[in-house]
């Protein structure tokens, strides 16, 4: 039996560090692994679920061709001299970027950026912009602080007020609970702010519920009254910050009862929270990622961040933006955000004109040339990507589409051709994370697989196959052993002496850029040098106000679209699944509700619904069958349905919404969907 150090590389806050015990080439433990402060008790469930995962019955383990309504098993010969023939035939028919090059955040690591050296290799390809996830925070935080990066998680006991504006660690980062609770035994106050009664809500003092996309209002708001009653820090906005007196005067017109009206929160309880926040000696704001995530959302963060600054809680010891920490990230150049950008010059490699949020209708209308073929790694664009239904049709419209994967996704299931993608235990690699400052090596711990080949074993052979040279191949890919895998991420770190694999197997290492206290050297990248309340980039980059300012969602119920779909859809994570992921283990379906909607009870007794009545959700892009379940923990005028469920399980909420971009950073606005629901039954 042996013991190895390793860690979790999936899209997720925590990336936890564990030990992971092996025996006769099988994973039969996961423990904690304490030398990671952020994560000392351990992975999740999803991690313990790991020792499925990894041995799972259902696991792709072979190349698969699709013959009719069904996949075979053929050779990886066949694979890839099928997958080469059309490569060879597309380039020269119709060019390089007849070619589409997905890749999405299914797994974390260093050696994912061998799949662009291939593209390279092969002249170009067709790519996207843009990312799912996070880029209008990110933006929005740029643009302010100059940097992404906060205090280290432990320092959040030090906080005196701790605010959960739109997120739910208790469920999507449940790690960050340790210093909240410590914070809280220490007299500190939690303040939860969002639609939605959740686990995080529970451990509250206060909870407010606003209507949806209406969050910089609120904050604007709460501003306005801290300037009136002087709870600002003066000293440190005369010295750290820009454009604080237009700011100021922006907020003019904002009056408590209106912005209680738009946001649907009593005036006292705004009063309340500004007092709070008034008072606090020290505050973290850790806001979540949904609300950037509607159209609004790189203003609104701005919004939120603003209230941060305005109070001088930057650069101290529990005081903080607790957005995103970066600073684990020495690999990346340019880092998140601006790498997600399309290049202001096309480097006449990759043709980077579709964006991630209108994948589905911007696959459909590319021309000179149209898209002829598709290959997807690391990703799930068919039940993930907005708008699905059009994703889906953008597919079937290809000649031929390869998908590596580990799994029969929504996307795997439209393949013509199936390539078995490694698992975390089956291929060494260095990835980072994006709430602690560490650096893990993700350790190879077990043989892959059935024919399992790493992604990098794929490319070097099709290269092969391509009859690129050797000089080429050397060049661009480590080569297939294990020794040639570590050589070549040696190589990755070797300008950090504080860092080698040796040292990492031990366990997590600290970033050797670490500022523990994020900013206390009050050192702030932006033009000016200093914060920028008032930003010329924003407004020249983005064609957004240079101030925070609260603008309506596009489509939102504070606006005219509500008429027809009265509902706004949320379609938050969940404990159980990391997007499309872990949701097929037996372990995880064995403790979880089948798919579900949730609506405010009172919502529902006025359509005549109960719980575990079908009902249907829809609106002009789709619809879905799902079962509800009703309570009082939802606002009303809301309806939830967990992100990440498969079109296969009939709850992609993903059929409802629109391929649209954020304001800034070219985020994808998941939100701003608009829905309506009634009771469904089957017709006799």
């Amino acid at each position: 039996m042996q013991v190895f150090n390793t860690a979790c590389p999936r899209n997720c806050y925590s990336t936890c560090s564990f030990k992971v015990w092996v025996d006769d080439g099988k994973i039969i433990r996961i423990d904690p692994q304490p030398l990671n402060l952020a994560t000392p008790e351990g992975a999740c469930l999803k991690g313990l679920s790991y020792i499925e995962r990894a041995h799972s019955k259902d696991r792709i383990l072979y190349p698969l061709k699709k013959t009719g309504n069904d996949f075979e098993r053929i050779s990886w010969d066949e694979a890839l001299d099928t997958i080469s023939q059309k490569l060879q035939y597309y380039k020269k028919a119709y060019g390089c970027y007849s070619v589409l090059f997905y890749a999405a955040s299914g797994m974390s690591g260093l050696l994912n950026g061998i799949g662009t050296n291939f593209w390279k290799l092969y002249g170009g390809a067709t790519t996207v912009y843009g990312n799912l996830c996070w880029p209008a925070g990110l933006e929005a935080t740029r643009l302010t602080l100059g940097d992404n990066k906060h205090n280290v998680p432990w320092d959040l006991e030090n906080a005196k007020l701790i605010i959960l504006w739109g997120k739910n660690p208790a469920e999507t980062n449940i790690q960050q609970m340790i210093p909240i609770e410590k914070a809280q035994t220490k007299g500190a106050r939690l303040v939860v702010i969002d639609p939605r009664r959740t686990a995080s809500s529970e451990r509250a003092d206060l909870l407010l519920q606003p209507i949806p996309g209406t969050d910089g209002i609120l904050a604007l708001s709460i501003i306005k009254i801290l300037i009136q009653k002087e709870q600002i820090d003066k000293r440190f906005i005369n010295k750290h910050v820009l454009g604080f007196d237009d700011f100021a005067k922006s907020l003019k017109n904002i009056n408590i009862e209106e912005t209680s009206r738009e946001c649907g929160i009593p005036v006292h309880f705004i009063e309340k929270l500004a007092s709070w926040i008034g008072e606090a000696e020290t505050m973290t704001l850790i806001p979540g990622y949904g609300m950037q995530r509607f159209s609004n959302g790189g203003q609104t963060i701005r919004c939120l961040l603003a209230l941060q600054v305005i109070t001088g809680h930057i650069g101290l010891p529990g005081s903080c933006w607790h957005y995103a920490d970066l600073q684990g990230d020495i690999f990346s150049q340019p880092k998140e955000p601006e790498n997600y950008y399309p290049p202001e010059k096309p480097d006449g490699i990759f043709r980077r004109e579709i964006a991630t949020a209108r994948l589905g209708e911007q696959m459909l209308s590319t021309k000179n040339p149209e898209l002829k073929m598709a290959w997807v790694e690391r990703g799930n664009p068919l039940s993930q990507n907005p708008d699905s239904n059009k994703v889906r049709e953008a597919f079937r419209k290809l000649e031929f589409r390869v998908v590596v994967e580990q799994f029969m996704t929504d996307t795997a299931l439209e393949a013509d051709i199936i390539l078995p993608a490694k698992n975390m235990f089956e291929q060494s690699d260095l990835i980072s994370c994006y709430w602690h400052p560490y650096i893990q090596l993700k350790q190879k711990v077990l043989e892959p697989a059935g024919e399992v080949k790493p992604e990098t074993e794929i490319y070097y052979l099709l290269a092969k196959k391509l009859g690129f040279s050797e000089d080429e191949i050397r060049m661009n890919f480590p080569g297939l052993s294990d020794q040639e895998i570590d050589a070549w991420l040696e190589h990755q770190i070797s300008g950090y002496p504080e860092l080698s694999l040796d040292k990492l197997r031990q366990g997590p290492i600290l970033s050797p850029m670490l500022q523990e206290i994020a900013f206390s050297d009050y050192h702030f990248p932006t033009p000016s040098g200093m914060i920028e309340l008032y930003s010329t980039q924003a407004a020249k980059r983005w064609g957004v106000n240079p101030l925070p300012s609260y603008e309506k969602p596009i489509e939102g119920q504070q606006g005219e679209s509500s008429m027809r779909f009265p509902f706004q859809l949320l379609s938050p994570n969940t404990k159980n699944r990391i997007h499309s992921q872990f949701g097929n283990l037996a372990v995880i379906k064995g403790i979880t509700d089948e798919p579900y909607a949730q609506i405010n009870f009172g919502d529902a007794a006025q359509k005549g619904i109960k719980s575990n009545d079908t009902i249907r959700v829809f609106n002009n892009r789709g619809e879905i069958r799902i079962k509800a379940k009703t309570d009082a923990s939802l606002r009303p005028g809301c309806i939830s349905i967990a992100n990440g469920f498969w079109h296969q399980e009939g709850a992609s909420p993903n059929s409802l919404s629109l391929g649209r971009e954020t304001d800034m950073g070219h985020g994808t606005a998941f939100h701003d969907n608009l829905v309506d629901y009634e009771k469904w039954e089957p017709v006799q």
